[in-house]
C-alpha cells in the first residue's frame, strides 16, 4: 500500500526530464525542445546591432566568418577571463550572445529514421562583427591579456574594440554620420574606396 502511494508522486519515464538546464548558460525555457540545426545568419541588411561595446569598456569581436559556439566553449573562456581580470579589484565579465539552441547527436553508424537524436549540449550562433565578451572596470593592459588568451579558446579570428569604436557591417568599418554612413574597406585609406549608403532612422 505505501509503495502503491510513492509510485503516485514518482515521475514516470515518459516525462522529460530537467537535463536541458542543468548548465550554467542553459535558457530558462524555449520554444523547441529539439530545434533545427539551422546555419549562422549572415549580416547583409546593413544592419550594426551587436557590433559595438554597450556594458563594459572593451569587448572581444568576431572578425571571422559566423561560428557556432558551445556553452562548453564559452565557460571556458569565462574561467580564463576571471581568473586574469580578478587582479583589478570591481572588475567584471559579461556574455553577450545567449546559449538557446539545443544541440542533439545520434551514436556512430546508428541506422536513419527513429527520430532525432538526444540533447547533447547548449550552443548559440555568433555571426560575423559581432560581440563575444565585454570588460568593464579593468585597464586596458589587463583586458587585452584577457581576450588574448580567451580568443585561443574559441573558434575563428577575433579583434579587441573599445567603447566608442565604430561599428562594423561584416568586415567592414561604418563610419555613421548625421544622415548617411561610409563603408571603409579594410586596408583601403583613400578616398576612392569608400562607398556612401543611405541610412533609414
Amino acid at each position: 500500500m505505501l509503495r502503491a502511494a510513492v509510485d503516485l508522486f514518482r515521475p514516470s519515464a515518459g516525462v522529460s526530464s530537467v537535463r536541458h538546464a542543468s548548465h550554467q548558460y542553459a535558457p530558462r525555457r524555449v520554444v523547441h525542445r529539439k530545434p533545427h540545426k539551422g546555419k549562422v545568419p549572415i549580416p547583409i541588411g546593413g544592419s550594426t546591432k551587436g557590433s559595438t561595446v554597450s556594458i563594459g569598456d572593451f569587448g572581444l569581436r568576431l572578425k571571422d566568418s559566423g561560428q557556432r559556439l558551445s556553452a562548453k566553449q564559452l565557460q571556458g573562456t569565462e574561467a580564463v577571463i576571471r581568473r586574469i581580470i580578478k587582479a583589478e579589484k570591481g572588475a567584471r565579465a559579461f556574455l553577450r550572445p545567449v546559449c538557446d539552441l539545443a544541440v542533439c547527436r545520434k551514436g556512430n553508424e546508428t541506422r536513419m529514421g527513429k527520430g532525432k537524436g538526444d540533447f547533447d549540449h547548449w550552443a548559440t550562433r555568433v555571426s560575423i562583427g559581432k560581440i563575444v565578451w565585454e570588460i568593464q572596470g579593468a585597464s586596458e593592459e589587463i583586458a587585452k591579456e584577457a581576450f588574448r588568451q580567451a580568443a585561443m579558446k574559441l573558434p575563428g579570428k577575433y579583434e579587441f574594440v573599445r567603447k566608442g569604436d565604430p561599428p562594423v557591417v561584416g568586415r567592414h568599418r561604418v563610419e555613421l554620420a548625421a544622415t548617411e554612413a561610409v563603408i571603409v574597406e579594410d586596408g583601403a585609406a583613400d578616398a576612392h574606396g569608400q562607398v556612401k549608403i543611405e541610412l533609414v532612422r
